[in-house]
């Protein structure tokens, strides 16, 4: 008599769940097919939402009540900003001195932050020029987001693109317009793109963070440019302080007569329109929003997300390095030419991750976002003139802006019929657990 059990029927062996999966390493994502079936249904999802996404209406009303809400909020700390007027209020009962005035300040203040941007021809060609080069750091920043990428380094991509395309325009007198202009155009792009590459390459291959490298890269690239501009390569002849010879006018933008608006902002507009094409009719625009959805789904699927990575941060990188091309061939000033010194590029790079996120990311919201900042700045001036509001409170503006845009759910929160039918019947729409930068600005 045999002592083996006998064998039963035996199951058909079963197949993990596409999320029990374990994703593979990047490093032999070259030796899956294209056609592997293993996580493609992640690709399938963001294939699809892309055909299927509509206008954003939701977050269109969401967007203006958060700007509605910023400004009460701004209103509510400048009458609490002045002192006659916040006293005016602990008598308001007897005397209703408090509302008049307030209301009085209030007006007087945004009435004047809106003719400093838009009241006047002049207003609005500076309003364009304070916003093309934010325009061109948005989209740079709003790139790498796209890809899953915090691109920090703007600042330092744009001063590297500001330096070489300054050091072009002061350096070949003699060139007629349109090839100095180029040649400068294409050094500013050319810096901002290895500037951006050096990160992009670190994080591809060595796999360090993208966040950390570009923020010692913008440390880099201002004592290099601090360095240089104390170089007889850079330094003005005659001068001992640390500033550039003047920008040859053929190197310059040309601009409007008796105004700043400059062909730079339009360059900026056919940057934005490249970028909408790059992500929504390109294969790689697609890779790069699969990249920066699932890395390890891309990397199955077959893409090479190494590359992707490193490409991503190349472009991002040159349309920073142009931010700072506009501010070095496209001054502020019509009346003389830009001289390259420690502070022309500003906050510029930093400003620019602002725009991204107002602009969610888009190439058009990114260019409604950059001219909403250059207004902001250039009212801000008028409105410190005319209505005696100090600078500051500019900032606040825009800092509570930024705070109620970057934040949709709690906008949805203080008004609940924003919230669309889906979010109505589920709850909130960002899951726990998820990123909530994916969230802000997928």
């Amino acid at each position: 008599m045999s002592t083996h059990e006998p064998e039963g029927p035996r199951s058909a062996p079963v197949e993990p769940a596409p999320e029990e999966i374990a994703p593979l390493d990047e490093s032999i994502a070259e030796e899956v097919p294209v056609d592997a079936p293993v996580a493609s249904h992640e690709l399938a999802a963001v294939q699809e939402r892309e055909a299927h996404r509509g206008f954003p209406w939701n977050e269109l009303w969401v967007t203006v009540a958060a700007f509605v809400m910023a400004f009460i909020v701004s209103a509510i700390v400048m009458v609490l900003a002045d002192p006659t007027i916040s006293h005016e209020w602990s008598y308001v009962m007897s005397r209703p001195d408090a509302l008049t005035d307030s209301w009085a300040k209030i007006s007087a203040a945004y009435v004047a932050l809106f003719q400093g941007a838009f009241g006047s021809w002049n207003a609005i060609t500076a309003t364009t020029a304070q916003a093309a080069p934010l325009i061109c750091g948005g989209l740079a920043i709003g790139l790498a987001f796209k890809a899953g990428l915090f691109n920090i380094g703007g600042q330092g991509q744009a001063i590297a693109g500001a330096t070489l395309a300054a050091w072009v325009g002061f350096n070949f007198h003699g060139l007629p317009l349109a090839p100095h202009l180029v040649a400068a155009m294409l050094a500013g792009l050319l810096g901002g793109a290895v500037w951006g590459g050096i990160a992009g390459v670190l994080r591809a291959k060595a796999g360090a963070n993208e966040v950390i490298v570009t923020i010692m890269l913008n440390y880099i690239a201002s004592g290099l440019l601090a360095w240089l501009l104390t170089t007889s390569l850079f330094q003005m002849p005659g001068r001992t302080d640390p500033i550039a010879p003047p920008v040859d006018w053929n190197a310059t933008f040309p601009r409007l007569e008796n105004s700043q608006l400059h062909l730079g902002f339009f360059i900026a507009l056919l940057l934005a329109v490249a970028a909408w094409w790059l992500l929504d009719h390109t294969r790689l625009g697609f890779n790069i929003k699969a990249v920066g959805a699932n890395p390890h789904a891309s990397a199955t699927a077959g893409m090479k997300v190494d590359r992707v990575i490193a490409v991503t941060m190349m472009i991002s990188g040159a349309l920073a390095g142009f931010a700072g091309v506009e501010v070095a061939l496209g001054p502020i000033s019509g009346a003389t030419p830009t001289q390259l010194s420690i502070g022309l590029v500003g906050s510029i790079g930093f400003d620019s991750i602002t725009v991204a996120l107002l602009g969610r990311s888009r190439p058009l919201g990114t260019v409604l976002a950059g001219l909403f900042w250059g207004a902001m700045s250039q009212g801000g001036l008028r409105m410190q003139a005319l209505a005696q509001t100090p600078l500051d409170l500019v900032s606040v503006i825009q800092a509570v802006i930024v705070m109620f845009v970057a934040a949709p759910l709690l906008v949805k929160t203080i008004l609940p019929f924003l919230k669309s039918a889906r979010e109505r019947r589920h709850g909130h729409a960002i899951k726990p657990g998820s990123d909530p930068r994916k969230g802000a600005l997928a």
